[in-house]
């Protein structure tokens, strides 16, 4: 698939930066099916338009497009109608299986069976994931990841047939929008962008930073409906802040619990073992 042609005085750049500016979250499709080998091709762009550490490769894509299996993954992911309207929902995944097996098939020292390679298989993964998301969206597609991943990983895996050392990191609903979402707020950049080292946020800094998110953000979910105030008055929930960490948001409890679910997870993957293993001296490692 080549790129297109750039239109007549518009760079590259000027177009990226437009795209970037364009993104929303898009959780209304409309019915309106994907071809399988536009997909495939832009996947295969994002991939080698993706780093990928010492270029292992060491991530699977999974398509689900079939009715039956994608009403499986509703259950798993919460219930989020998306899934069900739109035509393609992509699974991305650490994957150290495949080079586990080509070093054993040539006879070469095996590897790639524990924590870091959990670590830089999945941020490859997420890397691609996210130049996938600007690949459809440069097609006029809309996208929208689940972090539901996350917290169904063990059931999507056996679902979609992962082997050991092989797990699902993040998902993307695809599909023709059936909506058109105000663009969501993000922090400004003098929050985030630090100049040679790190500068720790001081009180004045918050206030200033977190002001318009608070505002728009109590707002916007205060306004999904009579349920979503309701459940804030039922909580004593009196600030975004507050949200955040509510039984009804981010609970810290339950992460806690989701965090020991991980670790076992990857034990049982083959991505960490039970029993640490004394580290070695550090050795230097070709790129």
């Amino acid at each position: 698939m080549s790129p297109p042609p750039e239109s007549s005085g518009v760079s590259a750049a000027a177009a990226f930066s437009r795209l970037m500016q364009a993104h929303r979250s898009i959780r209304a499709f409309r019915d309106e099916p994907l071809d399988a080998g536009f997909v495939d091709g832009l996947l295969e762009e994002a991939l080698h338009g993706s780093s990928s550490s010492g270029n292992l490769n060491m991530v699977s894509v999974i398509k689900t497009s079939e009715r039956e299996r994608k009403s499986q993954l509703y259950r798993l992911h919460g219930e989020q109608p998306m899934i069900l309207q739109a035509p393609l929902v992509l699974t991305f995944c650490a994957d150290t299986e495949r080079t586990r097996r080509w070093l054993e098939l040539r006879g070469a020292r095996l590897g790639f069976a524990d924590f870091l390679s959990w670590h830089v298989s999945s941020f490859d993964a997420m890397i691609l994931a996210q130049t996938a998301a600007l690949a459809f969206e440069s097609h006029g597609l809309g996208v929208c990841y689940m972090g539901t991943t996350l917290f169904a990983m063990r059931e999507i895996a056996e679902l979609l047939g992962c082997p050991t050392h092989c797990l699902p990191v993040t998902s993307l609903v695809v599909g023709h929008p059936a909506e058109a979402p105000a663009q969501r707020d993000r922090l400004p950049r003098a929050a985030w962008i630090h100049d040679e080292t790190y500068r720790r946020a001081q009180p004045g800094d918050i206030d200033r930073d977190f002001a318009e998110r608070e505002r728009r953000g109590r707002e916007r979910y205060l306004s999904s409906g009579p349920e979503m105030a309701g459940l804030w008055e039922q909580h004593g929930i009196e600030s975004l802040a507050h949200y955040y960490t509510s039984p009804i948001k981010y609970d810290p409890d339950l992460f806690a619990g989701f965090s020991a679910d991980l670790v076992a997870l990857l034990q049982a993957r083959g991505f960490l073992q039970a029993t640490p293993q004394p580290t070695p001296a550090a050795a230097g490692i070709a790129p």
